[in-house]
């Protein structure tokens, strides 16, 4: 049964990436590469500029995740969290159904370089992903109101009809409630073993005799979870502010590349755009990083915005935006390799819990 599972997110990773390959190579063919490479050939030494909100992301998100172990008995090194999110974030920004494997390493390696508990792990990264959805739900929200006109403007000419600015403040308010939802199911103090009687439910004696070998597990991770109740949810809105201002170090990195390029924009359109294809590439979670799928994205806004010789301008923020993350992955698989960390290491986290 796991080797099933298995196999189809596989299946659905590797026809992702193709998809992505794809797409890229079709972006390529369309884009004025020429006149791409001289436009970046302008910055220079600038262009370093632009790995920088990159690294504040993982700063962000590593001391919002710090703050998210309420009471360990267990020192937590906030150096060794970064890590962990750097290594955690590179493999699943790039593998195949990267975050199948990316988001179960994250609590096996606190574990392994900190000694923190799975079942504690366990809980702060299921609290962190969520918090992760509700801030991008209010970022989202901000963003479209905040760039409404212009969403309003190209709507026409990306959707073939008004009312994009309504679509994307509907659908900020949606996940923020959904993720918020589950956040809130989730504290209750029962999630996890209501989701282990509901897996017990599965008609398959080999499946069942695993989760009953794992049943403890679950019922630590109900203990961590209760712990982030009572006083400590005050604590959960500062966290969810300094999540929100992770992600507005995307819009930024976005800007500093335009404006580098000479591109005449506002930030509050930048913030539009990011937010509108944050969204269209979480429909296409298969594709690792958005491959091709947020690249024509921003040549389609670049083009509805009327910018002028935008498949020059789109073809050099999209190799600048992918060569920067080249590089952070370069960096992210260095630092994995120098700790010792190997991809199958995730699988080993349920024989942690046991």
């Amino acid at each position: 049964m796991q080797n099933q599972k298995k196999s189809g997110s596989s299946w659905t990773g590797y026809a992702g990436l193709c998809l992505g390959i794809l797409l890229i190579a079709y972006l390529f063919s369309q884009v004025d590469l020429q006149g791409a490479v001289e436009r970046i050939s302008l910055i220079g030494f600038s262009s370093l500029f632009i790995l920088l909100p990159y690294l504040g992301l993982h700063v962000l998100e590593s001391i919002a995740w710090f703050m998210l172990f309420p009471g360990s008995t267990v020192p937590i090194s906030f150096f060794k969290l970064l890590k962990i999110q750097l290594i955690a974030e590179t493999v699943s920004m790039t593998l195949p159904a990267g975050v199948a494997v990316g988001e179960p390493l994250r609590p096996f390696l606190c574990f392994r370089f900190m000694g923190i508990p799975i079942p504690s792990g366990v809980a702060s990264v299921a609290v962190r992903k969520l918090m992760l959805g509700v801030a991008q739900g209010i970022y989202t929200v901000f963003c479209a109101v905040a760039g409404f006109s212009f969403l309003q403007t190209v709507s026409f000419n990306m959707l073939g009809f008004g009312g994009l600015g309504y679509i994307m403040i509907g659908t900020g308010i949606a996940v923020f409630l959904i993720f918020l939802t589950l956040l809130l199911l989730l504290l209750n103090g029962r999630a996890a073993q209501k989701l282990h009687a509901l897996l017990m439910r599965i008609p398959f004696k080999r499946v069942k005799t695993w989760l009953f070998s794992k049943e403890s597990g679950f019922l630590d991770t109900d203990v961590e979870l209760k712990s982030f109740t009572g006083p400590f949810a005050k604590r959960l809105i500062p966290i969810m502010l300094i999540y929100v201002l992770a992600w507005f170090m995307l819009a930024i990195e976005s800007y500093i590349i335009l404006t580098l390029l000479g591109v005449k924009i506002s930030f509050f359109q930048v913030l539009a755009i990011d937010a509108s294809l944050t969204m269209l590439r979480v429909l296409f979670f298969f594709v690792p990083s958005g491959l091709g799928v947020q690249d024509l994205g921003y040549i389609a806004f670049f083009q509805a915005l009327g910018m002028h010789d935008y498949l020059a301008y789109g073809g050099a923020f999209v190799l600048l935006r992918r060569c920067k993350e080249l590089l952070w992955y370069a960096f992210g698989y260095g630092i994995m390799f120098y700790s010792g960390v190997h991809l199958q290491d995730a699988e080993q986290v349920s024989k942690k819990k046991a």
